[in-house]
C-alpha cells in the first residue's frame, strides 16, 4: 500500500468520469471503508434518459449507500453522491446541491466542468478534484477551477486509462498534484480518510 501525506482535512471529494470510468469508480468505491466521512460527489457521463440501473450497480460495489441529489439538499458527511441522468449537478455556497436542465456543457448533461467548477467555487482550498478515463475534455476546466481556487487536483494516469482523452486534456492546461493508477487513487483516498479520523482524536 502507498501512503499519501495529506496536508489538511478536506469538506469534500469530486469525481468525474466518461467512457472507462465505470469499471474504475466501481472499484474505488469497493475498497472504501464503511465509515469513510469526506463527502464524495460524483459526476460520471451516463445516458441521458435511463433513469435505472446506474446507481444501483454502483451500490453493488460501494460499503456506503449512493444517491442521486434533489435540489436544494445539503452536503452531509459520510455520503456519496452522483449526479442523476440529464441533470446538470452543481454545489452552492452554503453546502447544498442545485439542478439544472440547462443546456449540454461539451455535449454532456451532467457535465463534470460545471461540477466542478461550482465546487471549487464553494469549497476553495478544501476541495478534491479527481478526473478518471474519459473520450472527450469535460472536466479539463474544472480542474482548472479547482487547482486555481487552491484545491488538491488528481488525475487517472493515462497510461491506465481505457481512453486517456480527458486526464490527458486537463494535464494539458493545467498543473496537476498527482497523477495516479487507480490502485494508487485508492491509496491516497485512504491515507486522505486516515487523515480525517486522526484529527477527530
Amino acid at each position: 500500500m502507498r501512503f499519501f501525506k495529506i496536508e489538511q482535512d478536506y469538506k469534500a471529494i469530486v469525481i468525474g468520469g466518461s467512457a472507462g470510468s465505470f469499471q474504475v469508480i466501481s472499484k474505488i468505491l469497493g475498497q472504501l471503508p464503511g465509515d469513510f466521512e469526506t463527502p464524495i460527489l460524483m459526476c460520471l457521463h451516463r445516458l441521458r434518459h435511463v433513469r435505472h440501473g446506474f446507481v444501483e450497480a454502483l451500490n453493488i460495489k460501494s460499503s456506503i449507500s449512493i444517491q442521486e441529489p434533489y435540489d436544494k439538499e445539503p452536503i452531509r458527511k459520510g455520503k456519496f453522491y452522483l449526479a442523476p441522468a440529464n441533470y446538470h449537478l452543481n454545489v452552492e455556497l452554503g453546502n447544498t446541491f442545485a439542478l439544472s436542465t440547462e443546456e449540454l456543457v461539451n455535449n454532456s448533461r451532467p457535465a463534470i466542468d460545471l461540477m466542478f467548477q461550482s465546487a471549487a467555487y464553494a469549497f476553495r482550498q478544501r476541495l478534491v478534484g479527481i478526473l478518471l478515463s474519459g473520450a472527450n475534455r469535460d472536466g479539463a476546466q474544472g480542474m482548472k477551477a479547482i487547482h486555481e481556487k487552491g484545491g488538491l487536483t488528481v488525475v487517472q494516469d493515462p497510461s491506465d486509462c481505457l481512453i486517456d482523452t480527458m486526464p490527458s486534456a486537463a494535464l494539458n492546461i493545467t498543473p496537476i498534484d498527482h497523477v495516479l493508477n487507480v490502485d494508487d487513487i485508492i491509496d491516497f483516498l485512504l491515507s486522505l480518510d486516515r487523515k480525517v479520523k486522526q484529527n477527530r482524536i
